[in-house]
């Protein structure tokens, strides 16, 4: 058999194979199987109530979401059909492709600090649907979940030797071309904020950015990422969704590529961790 034929026949095998496990996992991806775990205001337009005497959730402030009406947006077809052909093309290939890389980074961070390799945390997707987000693991299992950077007292402790380096070149967040393939995300959106952070979700709604999907990058992320504060980012974001199209994608990819160089904008402490240090 020729050489070219067997290389097609492993590679078609592979992605048969990713497909399969794709639609299997579909249902629990985004808590089907959970109902107790699903977002109350899925679907909703919200804002945000400060109350004080309340718990602070994940963007540090105390209060709620509100519901003040539906979310009325319509894709087009750019939005609806040729960015998911785009994001299921890239994501396959991407996750065959990349499959020694992800070998070698699961070595690297079991030998580093035993554990999983993989960590799920609830994020908020395209109209406020919570889904389970994957990321390679580049804390210590010790460490606190469901609780952005920047809420975490001097996080750099809880940080890996190989999470430092995967961190700084965004490898951690790899494993979300997955969650691209499963329909979850975009390869170009919003980054996808955790299900507990109120402020964000409320600041995206002003710019209907909660509307599409998340992306593995976007337009905030490559215009300052963790240093930017919640209004700004969530701004930028809007920047985003109203200029979404061909042109703005291409955009914010090559945009994109510099970052697995290293990102200098990655801050541990996070949202807002530049402007504290300059105050200081």
């Amino acid at each position: 058999m020729h050489p070219l034929l067997i290389i097609l026949l492993i590679l078609a095998a592979m992605a048969t194979v990713i497909s399969l496990v794709a639609i299997i996992k579909q249902p629990s991806s985004v808590y089907k199987n959970q109902p107790e775990e699903r977002n109350p205001m899925e679907g909703k337009k919200v804002i945000f109530v400060e109350n004080e005497d309340e718990p602070a959730n994940a963007d540090g402030v105390r209060g709620h979401l509100e519901a003040v009406g539906t979310t009325d947006h319509h894709a087009g077809i750019y939005e609806k059909y040729v960015k998911r052909i785009f994001d299921i093309v890239l994501s396959l290939g991407g996750l065959i492709a990349l499959s020694p890389l992800f070998l070698g980074l699961s070595i690297a961070i079991v030998i580093d600090d035993p554990g999983p390799v993989l960590f799920t945390q609830k994020r908020v997707g395209q109209n406020k649907r919570y889904f389970k987000l994957h990321k390679f693991r580049s804390m210590k299992m010790s460490t606190p979940h469901d609780r952005p950077t920047h809420m975490l007292e001097n996080p750099e402790q809880y940080i890996t030797k190989v999470g430092k380096f995967i961190r700084r070149h965004s490898l951690d967040e790899l494993p979300q071309i997955w969650d691209i393939f499963m329909g979850r995300m975009s390869v170009i959106g919003p980054r996808p904020g955790l299900w507990n952070q109120d402020l964000l979700t409320a600041e995206r709604d002003k710019y209907h950015a909660n509307d599409v999907k998340p992306g593995l990058t976007g337009w905030a992320q490559i215009n300052g990422r963790d240093e930017l504060e919640i209004p700004v980012k969530a701004q930028l974001d809007g920047v985003y969704v109203e200029k979404l199209g061909f042109k703005m994608d291409v955009k914010c990819f090559l945009g994109s590529v510099g970052v697995f160089g290293g990102d200098d904008s990655v801050v541990e402490g996070g949202t807002g961790e530049i402007k504290k240090q300059e105050q200081k």
